[in-house]
Parts: structure tokens; sequence; C-alpha cells
């Protein structure tokens, strides 16, 4: 015989209704009122928990980054002890499993903040990417070798990200658009192209780098 759950408390059901919320209708669009109606909580639960609207909107943003994160693992399932390109591999399909999936908050409400901003995200979102970041930059480094500079590694972990954003702006589209599937891709097979496109640009730069032929680079 299983245990009841437990119910939520007053502060984790605020910040699960925010969520849900700001992914949905933007910081502007969700009100403090219609949050607390949503979490059966009073009117002024807000005020009480978090002092105002804009650092519910900034912890709500916490919970779903944590919750995207502990659905799809950095490494999915990549040991530690495996070779980069292995687990560049599993990052990458864990950040376009992220993106694509339709419970993480996440990136609806990053979504929504790029269209309408507010600046309230910006020390928040730095402070919890920053550890993915750097996760990344390591492999990067690693693949392109010790004569890599800071700014090739930078430029390459732009590369990569650049390609896993485009699920937010043509697959969640697609998806959104009344069940619409035409042009959206196995996610396994999107993920492997970036891999494959990726690990061959690295790999090139890498042997422009140990060739000195971007010595002459601006």
């Amino acid at each position: 015989m299983s245990l009841p759950e437990k119910p939520l408390c007053t502060r984790q059901r605020l910040l699960e209704s925010a969520a849900a919320l700001f992914a949905q209708k933007g910081y502007a669009g969700a009100t403090v009122a219609e949050i607390c109606q949503h979490a059966e909580a009073n009117s002024a639960a807000v005020n009480y928990y978090f002092r105002s609207k804009e650092n519910l909107y900034a912890e709500a943003w916490r919970l779903a980054f944590q919750r995207s994160l502990q659905a799809h693992p950095l490494d999915e399932g990549v040991g530690a002890d495996a070779p980069a390109e292995q687990r560049l591999r599993g990052l990458i399909l864990s950040t376009v499993r992220r993106i694509a999936d339709p419970r993480s908050h996440e990136f609806d409400i990053i979504e929504k903040e790029r269209g309408n901003p507010t600046g309230l995200l910006a020390e928040i979102m730095r402070e919890s990417i920053e550890p993915v970041r750097r996760h990344m930059g390591d492999l990067v480094r690693d693949l392109l070798g010790a004569k890599a500079t800071e700014q090739d590694v930078i430029l390459c972990q732009r590369s990569i990200m650049g390609q896993c954003m485009q699920v937010m702006h043509h697959d969640r589209i697609a998806r959104k658009a009344a069940g619409d599937r035409r042009g959206r891709i196995d996610l396994n097979v999107l993920s492997e192209h970036i891999v494959k496109f990726s690990l061959a640009g690295i790999r090139d730069m890498r042997r422009r780098i140990e060739s000195g032929e971007d010595d002459g680079k601006s």
C-alpha cells in the first residue's frame, strides 16, 4: 500500500503555478491575483513568501531550470570517464531534449522574456547557467587542444548552442501550431546531426590552430 503524497506547501504551490503561468502568458500577462488563485493561496501570499512579483518571477524560472535538468541530466547517461566526444554528444542530446520538452517551462519563460524583455532574469540565469556553460567549455577546450585560445572555445560554444536553440524556434513553434508535425525531425536524429556537424567543425578548427593557419586571424 503506497502512502498518499504529501501536499505541497503554499510557497511551493506558488512557484509551481507561477512557472506555468509565466510560461503561458509572460511576466506582464500573468497577474499576482491569478497566480494566487491558481495556487489556492491567499492574495497576500506572494508578498509574504517572495516580497514581490519580480522575485517570484526569478524564483519560478530557477525552479523550472532545476526541473528541466532533473528530467534531462547534462550527461544523459554518458559516464564522466568517457571520451570528450561522447560526453559532448550526451550534453547536446540533453540540451535538445530540454528545449523540446513540452513540460520545460524554463524555455517557454525565456521565449516570452525575449519577446517582452524585463531584464529581471539576467542575474539568476547567469548564475544558474554558468555551471552548464563551464561544463561545455571544458569539453570544447579538451577537443580543441592545448593551443586553443579562450576565444576559440567561446566561438565553438556559441556555434553549438546556436544550433540547439533552433529547436525552440522551429520544433516548439510547430508543436504548438495545432499539433502540426510538418518539418519536425526526430530529436535523436537532430541531436546526432548537431554532434557530427559540431565535431567536424571542431576537428577542422583544431587542425588549423595546430598547423598555424589561424595565426594571422584578427
